[in-house]
């Protein structure tokens, strides 16, 4: 079987549209893939973080991927933090990694602009990333557009470690799903829903109550027209709401278009809310029975020792190829 590698930051609470770019498919790979699903908390401390809330968001990541369909006992689902050959092989990537590239890479000049000071660890985010994934073999990497750039760098300094050192990393490639990747903000649908939008009508979380829900997709952006027709150029808060509407209920987006066919708006968003919240619903149930729970606890427990186990064996080749400590 092939390798699969993902990882997702616990740095706020996930939405709509982080279950329908990424979470909603990865039970479907467990069948199909050697899965690791990883909480790179690491990567969320390359900005300011309140540890209370840090601890509280890791737990809450590791449920919610339980309770959308992770399986611990075929897949390896663990912390970052608790796997120390991650932090070590991020070291070793950066010493293949030119300062150029690095400054190259869009989120980094999107997060620091305008501020005075970054920090390094801003800069050197895309090498531990390429640790993340090298150390497992992994040969596919779902992740959205955004993230395309960096498995980008990540195969060049693979392919540049390969040609140094030692032959010893897989080349992963990036896997993006062609449907329901890049979900919008419901308030500006130009841009992408972000946990970290200050409107909070913007976005949908997953753990939002059922009259949250009805209130912000009640309140979405759409346009004076009154017609439920897609067409991402000119009514992009109406083909973002078809888009939804159509990955929850299986139903293709010219099928929606006829149903709406003399409609308004009103009938649409109200239809749209209860799939979401019918969507929701048994995810949200299960997160609750798992959060306090001591069996989440053993899932952590088990995939980090899984997970410690992989990364340490390409841990040693690394340092072998590098000429680090002794040889073993």
């Amino acid at each position: 079987m092939k390798t699969i590698f993902s990882g997702i930051q616990p740095s706020g609470s996930l939405t709509l549209g982080n279950y329908l770019g990424a979470l909603r498919h990865f039970p479907l790979l467990q069948d199909e893939y050697n899965c690791f699903f990883c909480i790179v908390d690491q990567h969320a401390i390359t900005v300011p973080q309140d540890r209370f809330e840090l601890r509280k968001n890791i737990r809450n990541l590791a449920a919610l991927y339980i309770a959308a369909g992770i399986d611990p006992e075929r897949s390896t689902l663990f912390i970052q933090s608790e796997v120390p050959a991650h932090a070590q092989a991020g070291w070793m990537m950066q010493c293949v990694s030119y300062i150029g590239e690095l400054e190259r890479m869009t989120q980094f000049k999107d997060k620091s602009h305008g501020k005075e000071g970054v920090s390094a660890s801003l800069l050197t985010y895309p090498p531990l990333m390429a640790a993340d994934i090298l150390l497992y073999s992994t040969d596919l990497v779902p992740v959205g557009e955004d993230q395309k750039q960096h498995i980008e760098l990540t195969r060049d300094l693979a392919e540049r470690f390969n040609k140094k050192y030692n032959d010893i990393f897989t080349i992963p490639e990036p896997k993006i799903s062609e449907v329901g990747a890049r979900i919008m903000s419901l308030q500006e649908p130009t841009k992408k829903m972000s946990k970290s939008d200050e409107n909070l009508k913007a976005t949908i979380f997953i753990l939002d109550e059922e009259k949250q829900i009805e209130k912000k997709i009640k309140s979405a952006v759409t346009d004076s027209e009154g017609i439920v027709k897609y067409d991402k150029e000119n009514k992009p808060g109406v083909s973002n709401l078809l888009t939804i509407y159509s990955i929850l209920s299986n139903k293709t987006i010219a099928q929606l278009e006829e149903q709406y066919e003399g409609k308004g708006y009103g009938e649409f968003k109200g239809d749209l809310a209860k799939v979401v919240v019918d969507a929701l619903k048994p995810i949200q149930q299960k997160y609750h029975e798992l959060i306090n729970s001591d069996l989440l606890d053993t899932y952590l427990d088990t995939g980090a020792e899984k997970a410690n186990t992989v990364a340490n064996k390409m841990l040693r080749k690394m340092e072998n190829g590098m000429g680090l400590g002794r040889k073993r």
